[in-house]
């Protein structure tokens, strides 16, 4: 039985030198993930203060410029859209005075039109307004 268990102890040997090994090499795959981990952040926050930082920075800047240009235009067409609503009830209220106006004035000849109608008529067909029944033709039955 001594034979078998130098056989086991050495079994039993080989399979602890390659569990360190492993374990080893676990390690080292950790610290070179590491390493490459710190190079990447160490590039991106390159990238980021060369590029997007003075990126972000204009963006921001335009973003500004597009917003006092459009508070702007909102002010700027309020104040014309207030515009053309005055003029526009100062139109209506002109009209609407005009309107009075002309009728006041021209009542009186609309009036004066009307009678010489009614006074050719009446000279030019004497009987068509008031049209009386003969004298004899009122007693006489058909």
């Amino acid at each position: 039985m001594t034979g078998n268990l130098e056989t086991t102890n050495l079994l039993l040997g080989i399979m602890a030198v390659v569990s360190v090994l492993e374990a080893l090499v676990l390690v080292g795959a950790g610290v070179a993930i590491y390493a490459v981990y710190r190079r990447v952040m160490t590039l991106i926050e390159g990238l980021e203060t060369r590029q997007v930082a003075p990126a972000m920075a204009r963006v921001n800047a335009i973003l500004d410029d597009v917003k006092s240009v459009s508070a702007k235009v909102k002010e700027e067409s309020e104040r014309v859209d207030n515009a053309i609503r005055s003029t526009i009830d100062r139109v209506d209220d002109t009209a609407d005075r005009v309107r009075s106006n002309v009728r006041a004035k021209t009542s009186w000849i609309i009036g004066v039109m009307r009678g010489l109608r009614v006074t050719i008529e009446e000279v030019l067909h004497p009987d068509s307004r008031h049209h009386q029944p003969p004298a004899g033709a009122a007693g006489r039955v058909m």
